[in-house]
């Protein structure tokens, strides 16, 4: 038996712990003060309005116009989840953290029996009540496998906890909608319509080789086994690229403010990947502008890990970008290394012109460890220092040390 715990609104769920005026209001995160982004999160009150993650703050206005809108602080909700992770590991042991909002504990053999996974489960609401936050809810699933556990917290929200026996399987999982289960967006589900299969039931009761057919891989053959309670293995996959993007606040939509913003994501990620002990071979960079097409651009060059070499090529690209009067105004940048590989793996350059900037990487980088971000920095992100604030993907925790 595996038990999955799902956070419920996790963001919301973070500021309303810190601030009491929040608690039962309706309220939503968003990543700035604009009308044009979405909200990132939103609380249950704000879920009962219509406002959930994706939501026009225009439509979230408009949909409960007592929204109270709060400026993601995303070191807040890193800190919190290690809080979180303490918490729940005095309880069990924690074997698998897919994301900033769920963690996966697992079930000795004495404990694989329903009744006392129930009791492990409701020890981890009591804990996270004592130890972090009585307005930090979550929905626990235990089920014979990750993948069905992590279905069960979904079930029953918020607060919820819902176990899943072999032989409650499939009938159990019928209620759901094709969506409900991790795996399934909205490609999938019209790949698997076009295939005959427009319920769960459905699903469930498709061939093995069926399901292939559907997905088109063995990945199919992979959900056939986790449907029926089946722990698969996966290997784990190599991290190919790494990066970060921002929307920009109304006032830095301008070329000037743009390229600092960009500069300053490429020096977060240069520190990011140092760390990783990790070079790189190549980098795109985007242009998104509101309403109209986007513009990218990328590039190889000499694996690498130096901040100003990956500056000097960063502006190589940046050149070709569009300029003009009748180009619109930048609504959001994004700069992504690939093609990653272990320092160690590096292909030295034939010539050594790089090899005393390792020392000054890596001052800057103790540097701003030791005093905090932007103690050292280079020239072009200056006017960008406290911009493009940290960022939580759907499935990486950031790093405090190297993002904030």
């Amino acid at each position: 038996m595996r038990l999955a715990v799902d956070f419920n609104s996790y963001f919301a769920s973070v500021e309303q712990q810190l601030n009491p005026v929040l608690r039962g209001r309706p309220i939503a995160v968003v990543p700035s003060m604009a009308d044009t982004t979405c909200c990132i999160a939103a609380s249950y009150e704000a879920k009962k309005f219509g406002v959930k993650t994706g939501t026009l703050v225009r439509e979230a206005k408009q949909l409960c116009p007592g929204i109270k809108l709060i400026v993601g602080d995303h070191t807040k909700y890193v800190e919190y989840h290690h809080r979180l992770w303490h918490a729940i590991d005095s309880v069990l042991p924690i074997w698998w953290t897919p994301s900033i909002d769920e963690m996966h504990c697992e079930l000795n053999k004495r404990d694989q029996t329903p009744e006392r996974a129930k009791v492990y489960a409701l020890r981890i609401k009591q804990v996270i009540n004592d130890q972090v936050g009585e307005f930090l809810k979550c929905s626990i699933g235990i089920a014979p496998n990750a993948y069905l556990a992590k279905t069960a917290s979904d079930m029953q929200k918020p607060d919820g906890l819902v176990v899943i026996e072999k032989h409650d399987l499939p009938h159990i999982l019928h209620r759901l909608d094709l969506r409900d289960l991790c795996g399934i967006g909205s490609s999938m589900e019209r790949r698997l319509r076009a295939n005959g299969i427009d319920t769960v039931e459905q699903l469930c009761a498709a061939s093995r080789e069926e399901l292939r057919r559907a997905w088109g891989s063995v990945e199919g053959e992979l959900m056939w086994a986790r449907l029926r309670g089946e722990e698969v293995y996966t290997a784990p996959t190599e991290q190919r690229s790494l990066g970060h993007s921002h929307v920009l606040p109304p006032a830095e939509r301008n070329d000037r403010d743009a390229h600092a913003v960009i500069h300053r994501m490429l020096q977060k990620a240069a520190m990011r990947l140092r760390k990783m002990k990790l070079v790189t071979g190549a980098m795109h960079i985007r242009i998104s502008y509101a309403h109209h097409d986007n513009w990218s651009r990328d590039g190889t060059f000499s694996e690498t890990q130096d901040t100003m070499m990956l500056g000097h090529f960063m502006d190589s690209l940046w050149a070709h970008r569009p300029r003009g009067k009748s180009v619109p105004q930048p609504f959001a940048v994004g700069v992504t290394l690939m093609n990653l590989r272990p320092e160690q793996q590096q292909t030295l350059p034939l010539f050594a012109e790089e090899k005393p900037r390792t020392a000054i990487n890596s001052t800057i980088d103790k540097l701003n460890l030791r005093y905090g971000k932007n103690t050292v920095y280079f020239g072009r992100a200056h006017t960008a220092r406290d911009s493009a604030p940290m960022r939580i993907a759907f499935t990486r925790i950031p790093d405090l040390d190297t993002e904030r």
